[in-house]
């Protein structure tokens, strides 16, 4: 049965989030396992890596929200079902979801969902928008958050047909490992930043937007600097604007009003996640709403590195406060410039201990096969 197993997963672009990872991971998982693996975007920047041997690529506008496009991509879809006689459609994101459940709908094939955020919404019209993606025959959550979102919200769109199950998203334990990354690598990449490793560095990744707080965290570090009286590390904003101008230059002029600008740099981008963990001292994931499963966290915490995180959404979930991590209190600069106090003056074999549990948290809950093997299992669920 699992030879004649089709899976063709919609994403509408293949990029560096979590939902993109976990398309990209599970496509090239199947194959391993005597399936054939199909994926439709619209394009982003891990399509380069994907195996085109392995993994067959169709170009769709799967990312637009026009409704006559998710039309037309519904049209599209069910071409590529019929030919490649596709036998489960799994969509990632909203709008391509709508594509798939009439492509679906008309080809009377199995439709399958990822829930992976909390997919805001402020009136009906929005939150009949989000229901798509509780409208499959497998609805996958995230984490045990997304899990209770879901139920709380979109209970009258669950009926005893489909089934709403957790499904943990991973990572390569095996890439995210810091063994594996050589001290001149380190070198170059302190030297691309400008930094020299005289002082400890603190690493705030994720991408420039509002609720990731980035406001937060230069609060937090300009109450450290008055604590202690001078600046004891270089604290790294990573991650790209995507077009939002104004909210880096706030950032920037926030740093500027704290008097931070030699302390804190911005970084656009780094190809080598792991690499830039490795070169830091802690890791900050400071978002102000909740992390549908909090990915900085958990690559963090395999990377052995201490990682404070706000107390809401995945987080909780995938962090053993005191033991494998820390959480502070979300929204506050003090609670957070508090932890970053205990972290950056504690032990060090203490927080070398605490890095040694945090990698065996991760390779055992939150790796990349366990949650490719668990969605493989259950797409043969649903055929059978």
């Amino acid at each position: 049965m699992t030879t004649n197993l089709k899976v063709l997963q919609v994403i509408p672009k293949l990029g560096y989030g979590g939902a993109e990872t976990g398309c990209y991971d599970v496509a090239h998982y199947l194959p391993e396992n005597s399936c054939r693996s199909f994926i439709a975007t619209s394009g982003g920047e891990l399509l380069k890596y994907v195996d085109k041997k392995k993994v067959k690529v169709f170009r769709l506008p799967v990312h637009s929200k026009n409704p006559l496009l998710i039309f037309i991509n519904s049209i599209a879809l069910v071409g590529i079902i019929l030919f490649n006689n596709i036998s489960i459609v799994h969509a990632r994101s909203r709008a391509p979801a709508w594509s798939c459940w009439l492509a679906t709908k008309i080809t009377g094939r199995k439709f399958v969902t990822t829930f992976h955020g909390t997919y805001n919404f402020n009136n009906s019209i929005k939150k009949f928008y989000n229901s798509v993606m509780v409208r499959s025959n497998l609805i996958i959550a995230g984490s045990n958050f997304i899990f209770s979102h879901i139920k709380e919200n979109y209970l009258r769109y669950l009926d005893d047909k489909k089934k709403l199950l957790v499904i943990f998203r991973g990572i390569n334990v095996d890439y995210f490992d810091p063994t594996t990354k050589e001290y001149n690598d380190e070198k170059k990449l302190l030297t691309k930043w400008e930094i020299e490793k005289d002082k400890k560095i603190i690493l705030l990744p994720g991408r420039l937007t509002s609720w990731k707080g980035q406001e937060v965290f230069l609060e937090a570090v300009n109450l450290v600097n008055i604590e202690l009286g001078y600046e004891a590390f270089f604290a790294i904003i990573l991650g790209s604007d995507q077009g939002r101008d104004l909210y880096k230059k706030k950032l920037v002029r926030l740093s500027e009003q704290y008097r931070m600008t030699n302390q804190v740099k911005f970084i656009d981008h780094c190809e080598d996640m792991a690499l830039a963990y490795k070169v830091s001292d802690v890791v900050i994931s400071a978002s102000i709403e909740p992390e549908a499963f909090g990915r900085v966290a958990v690559e963090a915490q395999s990377m052995e590195k201490p990682i404070i995180a706000s107390n809401i959404g995945g987080s909780n979930e995938t962090i053993i406060d005191e033991k494998t991590g820390f959480l502070f209190q979300s929204g506050s600069a003090k609670s957070l410039s508090q932890k970053i106090l205990k972290v950056i003056t504690m032990d060090e074999t203490l927080l070398k201990s605490i890095g040694v549990e945090a990698r065996k948290n991760i390779i055992q809950k939150f790796n990349v096969e366990k949650m490719c093997f668990s969605t493989y299992s259950e797409y043969k669920r649903i055929i059978n």
